[in-house]
């Protein structure tokens, strides 16, 4: 019923709680907001759910943080968190997220608060033309009416209507209908007064779970096809609308056959690649690094005309985004290529590439002798990592002299200096199964695959267009996300220092918030050393080269660190580093690594 009650009641607040209440009804735990006045009745009652316990809520004051937040958490949870702002260049700010939700196939919900409609494209302050803004990249966005009600018991057709938009939301996020999850859009529009007290039925609302099974739906009620259920363009262009069902692919043996696990490939890879006896060449970022069957120094073996070059089919897993091997080996035509479908866009680098649902090893004999090539080989290229173990003879030696040279190796090994390889191998050696590993588009995650081994750790990696930016409020989403309820683990990010300069202002949490237990490990070169290995540093002068693309600093990050109350540390050996890792944390830690160009 809609009436006018003795509560200082508004539409704007009745809206977003049965709007919010329909949301978190169906599972989403998560709410970041980054204040502002058109936005407050979503704030509010955001933080009225958090009173209440039925959410974790998370305020940042920069957009581009907040959305990264989300981001994270729903890379963690596989449930989007929903985000709040207000508007005008509040939205715009969100777009680095959105794009790399939606090339990675990670469940996010905008809310974005906008004037209303006859406010529009008249000068009004703070106001542009928000919908549609992220139209190419979204599975589902909606340009929501006007509220006009105030509801006393929530069952005004405006509650319902809106509890049917959650619905869809969180189906469409979740990619209900598409081949995946990603990003949605609702934009929601408010007149004066912008807020008022919440309606008494919201907590018990957002408990209870769906009050209604409306669909949102056209008068048709046919899909368009519109918005990012595709990626259109650049030749890419199919659409991610899901076809029925079908079974998983028989990969018949016989041919000479690799699987290639890619960013986010997860489990699925190995155990397909255990099944059919096939080499598995497994990103750091894969998810899929374990097993027996893990080809070391993989981009050595794919140049090996004997093993690489005598490849007859890849099955593909994830997005692999880290080696030119790779891209090279999905490019080829020579070579039946088979890419299961997961987040994002489908890979097709050859043009005839083959889009599965789902693989299962088929008929006929594992060929024994390829995945004994290729073991042997990638034994040969196993790299051994490990400090040198101490000269315990030497150390409990009578010998004046052995013992002293044994003394003084010990000293040496303690007091050199750590290395990129040092360093990727500690944050590997120091990270469990309870633990979050997060690595950074720098230079140091090529490192980590091109040396580190097999383990089986939770790994996680902003590869769906690899940029630098929201790195840190990527991995404070994943971290706050994985020890909810106090679970046990510490997410631990692995980055370079211009990600890390890109991404500030994620340092700073609110007074009151839980603080996640988070180490920021900052491979400190003094600016883009990527850049080295790349085609330019070949063409470009020096002056140029520093200037515009290795671009040096001069921060520091220890007084960073104090300015947003981190703790912070500064490990220039190997023993310190790993000292400072292991060590029982409780909070947020930056650790800083000098490292030579």
């Amino acid at each position: 019923m809609a009436s006018d009650t003795a509560r200082s009641a508004a539409p704007a607040t009745d809206a977003a709680a049965a709007l919010l209440a329909g949301l978190v009804s169906r599972g989403v735990r998560h709410v970041v907001v980054s204040p502002g006045s058109r936005s407050q009745a979503l704030a509010l009652v955001a933080a009225d759910l958090e009173r209440a316990g039925l959410i974790e809520l998370h305020v940042r004051i920069d957009e581009r943080v907040a959305g990264f937040t989300a981001l994270g958490i729903g890379r963690e949870t596989g449930i989007p968190a929903a985000v709040v702002c207000t508007s005008g260049t509040a939205v715009a700010n969100l777009l680095p997220a959105v794009l790399e939700a939606h090339h990675a196939g990670v469940p996010l919900v905008l809310l974005t608060a906008d004037r209303p409609p006859e406010l529009r494209g008249v000068g009004a302050n703070q106001t542009t033309r928000q919908p549609g803004l992220f139209r190419s990249a979204v599975r589902f966005e909606a340009d929501l009416a006007v509220p006009e009600l105030v509801d006393d018991d929530g069952s005004s057709e405006q509650s319902i209507a809106l509890d049917a938009v959650a619905a869809d939301t969180l189906a469409a996020a979740l990619g209900e209908g598409s081949r995946a999850a990603g990003p949605v859009h609702l934009n929601v529009p408010f007149r004066e007064p912008l807020a008022g007290a919440s309606p008494s039925w919201l907590a018990e609302r957002a408990a209870s779970g769906i009050i209604a099974e409306a669909v949102v739906a056209d008068e048709s009620g046919e899909d368009d096809g519109s918005g990012a259920l595709y990626q259109g363009g650049g030749g890419i262009g199919e659409a991610d609308v899901a076809p029925d069902a079908e079974g998983p692919y028989p990969v018949e043996l016989g041919l000479r056959t690799i699987v290639v696990a890619g960013a986010d490939a997860g489990a699925a890879a190995e155990q397909f690649a255990h099944d059919g006896g096939f080499p598995l060449v497994a990103e750091i970022v894969s998810g899929a690094r374990f097993g027996r069957q893990i080809v070391h120094g993989y981009r050595a073996l794919l140049d090996d005309p004997e093993l690489g070059g005598r490849i007859e089919r890849v099955v593909v897993f994830g997005r692999p985004t880290l080696s030119r091997q790779v891209t090279r080996l999905l490019m080829r035509d020579d070579a039946e290529v088979l890419a299961v479908r997961g987040p994002g866009e489908p890979i097709n680098l050859n043009g005839s590439t083959v889009a599965v649902d789902a693989v299962r090893v088929g008929d006929g004999a594992p060929d024994r002798e390829w995945l004994g090539a290729w073991m042997r080989a990638s034994r040969a290229h196993l790299v051994d990592l490990s400090p040198p173990a101490p000269d315990a003879d030497g150390l409990a030696s009578a010998v004046p002299h052995e013992r002293l040279g044994a003394l003084n190796a010990e000293v040496e090994v303690m007091r050199a200096p750590i290395d990129r390889a040092a360093l990727v191998d500690a944050l590997w050696r120091a990270s469990w199964p309870h633990d979050r590993l997060v690595f950074g588009s720098s230079r140091i995650v090529r490192v980590a695959d091109e040396l580190l081994g097999g383990k089986k750790v939770a790994v996680h990696s902003n590869r769906g267009l690899a940029g630098i930016d929201g790195t840190i409020a990527t991995a404070t989403g994943i971290a706050l996300a994985s020890q909810v309820d106090d679970r046990p683990g510490v997410t631990r990010l692995l980055l370079g220092d211009l990600a890390f300069l890109h991404d500030m202002g994620a340092l700073m949490l609110p007074p009151g918030e839980h603080e996640p237990r988070l180490q920021v490990v900052v491979g400190n070169d003094g600016g883009g050393t990527i850049f080295d290995g790349l085609e330019v540093a070949s063409v470009a002068g020096d002056d140029a080269m520093s200037r515009v693309q290795y671009t040096p600093h001069t921060a520091r990050l220890e007084q960073l660190a104090l300015a947003f109350g981190w703790e912070y540390h500064r490990c220039t050996t190997r023993v310190a580093l790993d000292q400072v890792l292991t060590a029982p944390t409780g909070g947020r830690q930056l650790i800083e690594v000098p490292l030579p160009r």
